[in-house]
């Protein structure tokens, strides 16, 4: 196993051990999209009355609060860097033979788990009030992986972020102003069929959208495969694209200190 593959796999570790000394912050991640998944399932379920919606609102609303978790949850990452960065831990990592890459790696491995693990939490709660799925464990896979591409790009930037403006009220403004707008330009709340014409065309580039479109497609009964893969394809371009941006403001970092 090649050095930087073990060195992820420790910082991954690293953090999920970081995570776990928190117990009612992982409380709160696991109820957090709980609540979500509720509160808009009531709050909105008389939507299917409209006239060219159809079908159940869990039913619709549950690949939508998957997505918005691993979004929300995403954003956040550069908190803990942050943090590093205060305490002078990320200066003893530089001096030390750790790979760079995993840096960056293990904190978007740690992501991936706490996002499977909230998208299962998701989707048995959607399952227990009612929700059905007729793509199955396969449809549900889709979803989950379409949210961890979209959660290591968000992830990624945030990170690059975070190194670059090393202030927390900036990350905090930043993660407010993008992340908000690009939940409510997308179907996850609403048929994009049934927005105004100005979202719809703004939710064609929305990767948020990409997501929720592979995991509502993959979910359906008859599933379009070219747009699920497009989809899909289409958030692994924004992650290998967002990963080098966070690589770069890293060197960047390095050159500063």
């Amino acid at each position: 196993m090649s050095a930087v593959l073990v060195h992820t796999r420790a910082m991954t570790m690293r953090h999920i051990r970081e995570l776990l000394r928190q117990p009612w912050f992982v409380a709160i991640m696991l109820v957090q999209p709980m609540i979500w998944l509720l509160l808009f399932g009531a709050l909105f379920k008389r939507v299917v009355d409209i006239p060219g919606f159809g079908g159940e609102y869990i039913d619709f609303l549950t690949p939508g609060i998957v997505v918005m978790t691993a979004l929300f949850s995403a954003g956040w990452i550069g908190m803990g860097v942050i943090e590093d960065l205060n305490r002078g831990v990320m200066d003893r990592f530089l001096v030390s033979p750790v790979s760079r890459t995993s840096l960056i790696a293990g904190r978007l491995g740690q992501l991936a788990i706490a996002i499977v693990i909230q998208s299962l939490v998701v989707l048995g709660i959607g399952t227990a009030v009612g929700a059905s799925f007729a793509g199955g464990a396969a449809g549900m896979a889709v979803l989950i992986g379409a949210s961890i591409l979209l959660a290591c790009a968000v992830g990624a930037l945030s990170i690059g972020l975070a190194l670059v403006a090393r202030q927390e009220e900036t990350l905090i403004g930043a993660v407010q102003l993008v992340v908000l707008p690009l939940t409510f330009l997308s179907a996850g709340l609403m048929k994009q069929d049934l927005a105004p014409g100005w979202v719809q065309d703004v939710a064609r580039y929305n990767p948020v959208n990409w997501a929720i479109e592979a995991g509502r497609g993959a979910l359906g009964g008859d599933v379009d495969w070219s747009l699920v893969g497009s989809r899909v394809g289409f958030l692994t371009l924004l992650a290998i694209a967002c990963v080098w941006l966070s690589t770069r403001a890293f060197r960047s970092y390095q050159r500063s200190v």
